[in-house]
């Protein structure tokens, strides 16, 4: 299986979370989501709770308080540019799953790479949040909302297009139909037709198509 990367971004809800954990092991590969704040964090030195706040105050919807008050649209800008360095370092030294983070734009000219968006009906979601989750259903309501509505506005701002968007995803999939598990397992099958079988090299490939 050659070097690769596959990129997951999610709507609150679907489980794109412990999918990309579990597809992780199926595959075994590393899986980075939190890390990158917390290396971004160590880059910038910067306590790791700034970068969060910065990250997910980052929309056109929610009031930019910051701490201290220098967040500015500049001071965002970098910690994006520092995250976006450290994707590019992991992706370019190991095979990975990299969760959010517009992960698919700052690898969008990476030739062995995978997008991927998950999603799940409204009813799932809420579902999921409730039983998975262990939120209230008003509660659930809210993140629902306020979460997707963040998501959106952060990967609008900083790529340019919406994470769902089917002209920047190699595969748009719902999480409902297969649950964690089976979306894991076929998304792994999906992997290794794409990049082949793990321990097969590109000499194998090319012999096995002669």
């Amino acid at each position: 299986m050659k070097k690769f990367v596959i990129t997951i971004n999610r709507n609150f809800g679907s489980l794109g979370r412990p999918i990309a954990k579990r597809l992780s092991e199926l595959l075994n590969v590393e899986y980075y989501d939190r890390d990158i704040v917390e290396a971004a964090a160590k880059k910038m030195n910067l306590p790791v709770s700034v970068i969060s706040r910065i990250e997910e105050k980052r929309s056109g919807f929610f009031s930019m308080l910051f701490p201290l008050g220098n967040d500015s649209p500049e001071h965002q800008r970098a910690v994006f540019e520092a995250q976006s360095e450290i994707i590019r370092d992991i992706a370019a030294k190991e095979s990975c799953i990299i969760v959010g983070r517009c992960a698919d734009y700052v690898l969008k000219d990476e030739v062995d790479a995978m997008h991927v968006y998950i999603y799940a009906p409204y009813a799932d979601r809420l579902a999921n949040c409730v039983e998975s989750l262990g939120m209230k259903k008003d509660e659930a309501k809210r993140m629902i909302a306020g979460v997707d509505k963040a998501r959106d506005a952060y990967h609008r701002y900083f790529a340019g297009y919406p994470a769902d968007d089917p002209d920047h995803n190699h595969f748009i999939i719902n999480s409902a139909l297969l649950e964690v598990e089976g979306t894991a397992q076929a998304l792994a099958a999906i992997t290794r037709v794409k990049f082949g079988e793990p321990g097969e090299g590109p000499e194998k490939k090319e012999a096995a198509k002669g």
